[in-house]
């Protein structure tokens, strides 16, 4: 299959995934090629433009803590202690690493300026209480991104991903269930966190893939499937109605921000038949979108105590399938957390602003359940502080 608009570099790396069995779309010639939509570029030529085939050398991505990485981690969490401060109000100046700190920094660059991801190693679950390790997850990540961002209306600061079959609601919901998922972006948040307490017995991998990699497939291959991406007439019903893009290009940066789920419906959350559908050429882009994310996807086998940065506006994820095991052990459960950096942060279009504004800015209730709880759980209590 022919590219076309693209020179010999682009052209040579777009080769294998237009040529896998998952990208059934054929490239437009170039008498049919619409331009691009105005200002978007060619090409995006950065360190986020990236297949899965990059990264077979784990030490690219994988920051494994050394023991006096863990020795500074141990004595951050007994000083922090010693402060009589609430978890969540952990810092860099509250949790001081100062040989760790510097390599999280690196992290933090390259995860809001490089390849747009990395994971943290080396954690042992049994050596921490729960506690314990929730305050060396904030205190790590704070070095990353400093703002935490609620989830969802309830306030949830900490979304527990577990397996919850109590009702056929909970099962049926993406984070409760154990099917795999289909390539999205959080709907708020610059980086997306999760730590692992335990992985399942079987699948459950995390899987990736970039945006800008895509958009640099689409605009050689189908510049019209851009085109349909970055119109404002998408009809997203989540988390409240809007007509807005999929794709932006503002400050020489690409984001993308989209879910099926809240474009197309699905058990969990079924669309508003008043609600209007979305045309086939919108269809189509979106199949392009995760024929190409899983053409050129990468894996990660997450281990129990990896804690997983993604920069959640040009990196796609998705969960493949998993089945949990007897023990508790094997059961997957992660911790996830939306971030953003005061420093780092990236200038958010004004069609997202209110998602991140009630993410991060807005005073309202917060949460910071250590535990999976029920969906109406009240935090009654029988003895003060």
């Amino acid at each position: 299959m022919s590219s076309v608009n693209s020179g010999p570099v682009l052209a040579a790396a777009i080769a294998p995934i237009v040529g896998n069995n998952d990208f059934p779309f054929a490239a437009a010639t170039n008498a049919e090629a619409p331009a691009l939509p105005s200002g978007f570029p060619s090409e995006l030529r950065s360190k986020l433009a990236w297949t899965g085939s990059d990264f077979a050398d784990e030490s690219k991505y994988i920051l494994c803590l050394t023991g006096t990485d863990l020795a500074e981690v141990k004595q951050a969490i007994a000083e922090y202690k010693s402060l009589d401060q609430d978890g969540y109000l952990v810092e860099p100046n509250s949790f001081q690493l100062p040989t760790l700190g510097l390599k999280l920094r690196a992290l933090g660059q390259d995860v809001h300026f490089g390849k747009g991801f990395g994971v943290i190693r080396g954690l042992d679950r049994a050596a921490f209480s729960v506690e314990d390790l929730t305050l060396a997850y904030m205190g790590l990540q704070s070095y990353i991104a400093e703002q935490r961002g609620r989830q969802d209306k309830r306030g949830n600061m900490l979304v527990h991903i577990v397996v919850d079959d109590s009702t056929k609601q909970a099962a049926e919901h993406h984070r409760h269930s154990n099917k795999s998922i289909t390539f999205h972006n959080e709907e708020a948040g610059d980086i997306v966190s999760w730590l692992t307490r335990s992985t399942a017995a079987t699948g459950g991998k995390c899987i990736i893939a970039s945006a800008y990699t895509i958009y640099n497939v689409l605009a050689a291959t189908r510049p019209d499937i851009i085109r349909t991406l970055a119109r404002s007439d998408w009809p997203f019903s989540m988390p409240r109605f809007q007509c807005r893009p999929v794709i932006f290009y503002e400050d020489s940066k690409l984001i993308m921000n989209f879910g099926r789920a809240a474009l197309l419906g699905n058990q969990a959350h079924p669309r508003p038949q008043h609600l209007p559908s979305l045309t086939a050429r919108q269809v189509e882009a979106l199949d392009a979108i995760e024929a190409i994310a899983k053409a050129s996807q990468m894996e990660i086998q997450t281990q129990a105590g990896d804690i997983h940065f993604i920069n959640n506006l040009a990196v796609l994820h998705r969960r493949e399938g998993f089945v949990n095991g007897e023990d508790a052990s094997t059961k997957r459960h992660l911790v996830r957390m939306r971030l953003r950096s005061t420093e780092h942060g990236w200038p958010i279009p004004k069609e997202l602003t209110q998602e991140w504004d009630e993410a991060f800015k807005n005073k309202g209730i917060k949460r910071w359940h250590l535990e999976p709880m029920p969906a109406y759980y009240f935090p009654l209590r029988q003895q003060p502080n």
